[in-house]
């Protein structure tokens, strides 16, 4: 799942960056206000994390801009900003969540995990479609309640499917999700993930939509 970090604490941004990476998420960090617009409005985002005090545009007026562009990414406010004020203005604005700094790296990947889920519509912490259980916590993955093995590109692209079932996401939307800035994308990783998922959870667990990409259907489908 990719995120937009927007902090322009170096120390922290650095270190936000690797911890958020340890728990499967992919970031793009920015360092200021008019960078964190741009990248939300150009880009599509799984969930955001905006600092307030960001140099060039406050975290603040980034957020009310893009719910004006209507924008839908959610949106965790990460700040030192403890007033009570300014956490009524913050979700006020548009904010998903609001989180005091510091925070625990484990609460606020806890945080972001809820946040997707939400946007996604999913009521509960674990993934279900078919026969397959995905647990992103944890992040592991059971087929008919036994375990399956899968590499950690191949959980976050199992992951991506379910949280979008039913709904047919090209290779492109795949890699966006997969893939954060810098990282190199072989021509055909997105069909050796997907062919290597099928050995493990069945031929017909991916379905592939010809010319348009692949799909994960809610509920099995009979052959």
């Amino acid at each position: 799942m990719r995120i937009l970090l927007a902090e322009d604490d170096p120390l922290l941004g650095d270190g936000l960056q690797a911890g958020l990476r340890q728990f499967g998420f992919q970031v793009d960090w920015v360092r200021d206000g008019d960078a964190a617009e741009y990248e939300l409005r150009s880009q599509v985002y799984t969930a955001a994390v905006l600092d307030l005090g960001l140099p060039r545009k406050d975290g603040l007026d980034v957020l009310a801009s893009i719910r004006r562009a209507e924008v839908s990414c959610p949106v965790l406010i990460l700040t030192a900003r403890d007033a009570i004020p300014d956490k009524i203005r913050g979700l006020d604005q548009g904010a998903d969540d609001y989180v005091i700094k510091p925070v625990d790296l484990n609460e606020l990947a806890a945080r972001l995990r809820a946040l997707i889920r939400r946007a996604h519509g999913q009521t509960t912490e674990n993934l279900e479609a078919q026969d397959i259980l995905l647990d992103p916590g944890a992040r592991t993955v059971k087929q008919a309640g036994s375990a399956v093995e899968v590499s950690t590109r191949e959980f976050d692209l199992l992951q991506t499917l379910m949280l979008n079932a039913d709904r047919v996401l090209s290779r492109e939307q795949i890699e966006h999700h997969l893939y954060s800035w810098g990282q190199e994308v072989d021509s055909n990783a997105i069909e050796v993930h997907i062919h290597n998922l099928r050995k493990k959870l069945g031929a017909a667990s991916i379905l592939t939509v010809r010319g348009v990409g692949y799909m994960l259907p809610k509920s099995s489908r009979s052959s």
